[in-house]
């Protein structure tokens, strides 16, 4: 019991107004004309009769009006619970897994005729439903006694590629309980694989009221091989060669051989044996040179198949690319800075960069847009036509990486960057005194790999300040060594100090090579498109310069997936399918391998009493054994009756009213 809005209790109040029209209001004493009072003796006269109530039936009608409209705006509630037996109508729900483990043998198609049969068994007065959970739940059918209807929504089921989820199934049975309001009954067609479970066992909750009856639709392999992972470079600059990782695993298999071969471009291009002992896996590398000048199609494939096939090859792509392009600039007095940089990208492990350096001075005929980032070591004023042309090149989406050293400090400004130096951090080399840097964001990928610069001692840095800069590395004397800041759609990098081994010692630190690499990588953009990724997952089609411009995306089968008026709208796109889908936008076309979740090959079913436990999770048993549903309590108002009765109260009270009027005139 309670009140849904108990503030209009303050309506109570009112019953005053009874009160005082009944005893407060009803002495009035009328002064009447007399000659004399002087032989009248002085008295108190008493109001005690004065004091009391009359007409008390009337005052009690009016009382009670005003206590029932006030109790009635309150909107009294009590809880209240439905009870009702699993044996009159129930609406049953026919779920089949459509999963990629589904085609492995007959699996889908018996669970199909499992639920088929399920149809035959439907009761008069009964509503099914069919629904598939793969890649999420599809309903294919609302809730209807149409066994037609049925049938042939189960006959249109056709296995996925995407990967199973039973806490998807548990979600759409609890909004489909609380939507039905009767008892439901599920039965699950699936081939029940213990991957597919969630990390919680609580996510699988049963909402109560609804009973799960769970068919398995035959035994499934015994054992199953698959190429588990393959680790590749997304791209090759120039005539470089790229070394390929796969891992062949077997899931409840014995100990074997494998013939493993790689194939690009629809032609094999090498193959190798492989032992797998039982229940395990074994690692194979190729190495690929030969890759022509563009998008490759590329896969590592099984050639001894079993029964499963959906993961027998692995697909990936990779790009053969002439050789990015930097620009490095550097004043001519410094000749340590551009050898540094230069020496660290040579000795990365893939060849994708080509370092073109120059001296400030022959910085005025040169264009910025025809590399794919600048570097400005060190330098102070620039030629005007260049500094133009860099401007315009970071914010129509290129980038820069700034070295502020003592010449860029006693420039004007920084050329690209939207800040100022103010002042020089100095500690004495020979006196053994520097700073060290305290904090690095290790989220950002100029970093991410380079050990959080441990051991780098810097002997001078500058002091930059910048309103919207993000600060990635500090110095212990919270000084910014290393800073990012965006200009519309390009981005800028400032590094604090200088790469020439004389206010730091960065360049003869292992970390120095991970810096350069992954900021050249950040800046030019490159590794930002995943060449592999599987199905389910969501791909962006755009940057942050390509907002509007169309894009075109060709699916496997080479058909479009957007329309005209969603290919210059749509940010990115869920990948449904395996297979190679090709990406065509403004900034550049790349190709992206899409492959089944490997989830989906380890056939190991479900424990029988997870099963159980499963099953048990929301059904309550009466004293006869029947299964039971009950819904939420919920409250129920009765603020209607109460104002009913008002209405009937305020009838009466007029009738009453209106006798004592009556009366009162008669008399008068």
């Amino acid at each position: 019991m309670g009140l849904l809005s108990p503030w209009f209790l303050a309506g109570l109040a009112a019953l005053a107004l009874p009160v005082w029209f009944h005893l407060l209001r009803r002495h009035k004493s009328e002064p009447r004309p007399f000659s004399s009072l002087m032989f009248f003796e002085r008295r108190t006269q008493s109001s005690i009769r004065h004091r009391r109530l009359r007409y008390l039936l009337l005052f009690a009608l009016r009382a009670a009006l005003f206590a029932a409209l006030a109790l009635a705006f309150a909107a009294p509630y009590f809880m209240s619970r439905v009870t009702g037996s699993m044996g009159g109508e129930r609406l049953v729900v026919l779920a089949i897994d459509d999963s990629a483990s589904m085609r492995a043998r007959d699996r889908l198609s018996r669970a199909k005729q499992e639920a088929l049969r399920a149809t035959e068994r439907l009761r008069a007065g009964d509503k099914a439903q069919v629904l598939t959970f793969a890649g999420g739940v599809t309903m294919l059918s609302d809730p209807t006694p149409d066994v037609a209807v049925l049938r042939a929504a189960i006959e249109s089921v056709q296995a996925k590629d995407a990967r199973n989820a039973y806490a998807d199934f548990v979600r759409a049975l609890k909004s489909i309980a609380q939507s039905s309001r009767v008892p439901v009954e599920a039965h699950l067609f699936s081939d029940l694989q213990k991957s597919a479970l969630p990390s919680g066992f609580g996510d699988l909750s049963l909402p109560l009221g609804v009973s799960l009856t769970v068919h398995a639709p035959g035994d499934g392999p015994k054992g199953n091989w698959a190429v588990e992972n393959v680790t590749a470079p997304t791209r090759l600059g120039g005539a470089g060669a790229g070394r390929i990782q796969a891992t062949i695993a077997g899931y409840g298999t014995e100990p074997a051989t494998k013939t493993v071969s790689l194939v690009m471009n629809g032609k094999v291009h090498e193959s190798r044996r492989v032992e797998i002992p039982a229940n395990g896996r074994g690692a194979v590398e190729f190495t690929i040179s030969d890759a022509p000048r563009g998008w490759s199609r590329l896969e590592i494939r099984l050639d001894d198949g079993d029964e499963y096939a959906p993961d027998d090859r692995y697909r990936f792509a990779m790009e053969r690319h002439e050789l990015s392009r930097i620009l490095f600039l550097h004043e001519s007095r410094d000749t340590r800075s551009p050898l540094y940089f230069r020496t660290a990208l040579e000795a990365c492990t893939e060849a994708l960069f080509a370092v073109d350096v120059r001296t400030v001075q022959q910085a005025g005929n040169v264009n910025p847009a025809e590399y794919a980032f600048v570097v400005l070591s060190n330098v102070g004023l620039l030629p005007e036509p260049f500094e133009k042309a860099l401007v315009k090149f970071i914010e129509g989406g290129g980038a820069a990486m700034i070295v502020v050293g003592p010449v860029a400090a006693a420039a004007p400004q920084l050329a690209g960057f939207e800040g100022r130096a103010t002042s020089s951090r100095y500690s004495a080399k020979e006196g053994g005194r520097f700073q060290m840097v305290s904090w690095v964001d290790e989220s950002h990928p100029s970093v991410r790999r380079a050990n959080k610069w441990a051991g780098v001692k810097f002997y001078q840095s500058i002091l930059v300040e910048s309103e919207d800069a993000r600060v990635v590395a500090r110095l212990a004397d919270q000084t910014p060594v290393l800073l990012e800041s965006r200009r519309k759609a390009g981005r800028v990098l400032l590094f604090a100090s200088t790469l020439d081994n004389v206010a730091n010692d960065f360049p003869l630190h292992a970390s120095f090579v991970p810096f350069v690499e992954q900021t050249a990588r950040y800046l030019s953009r490159i590794g930002e498109r995943p060449s592999m990724l599987t199905v389910g997952a969501y791909l962006e089609l755009r940057h942050g310069d390509e907002r509007g411009a169309a894009v075109e995306v060709l699916d496997p089968d080479g058909r479009r997936v957007l329309g005209l008026s969603e290919a210059a709208v749509v940010e990115g796109i869920t990948l449904d399918r395996e297979g190679y889908f090709d990406v065509r936008r403004p900034g550049g076309n790349f190709v992206v391998a899409v492959n089944t979740d490997r989830r989906e090959s380890d056939f190991t079913p479900i424990e029988e009493e997870t099963l159980k436990l499963w099953q048990t999770t929301s059904q309550a048993e009466s004293e006869s054994g029947t299964p039971y549903t009950e819904t939420e309590a919920q409250p129920r108002s009765f603020w209607w009756p109460l104002l009913a009765v008002a209405l009937a109260l305020a009838a009466v009270e007029s009738i009453v009213a209106g006798r004592h009027l009556k009366v009162g005139r008669e008399a008068a």
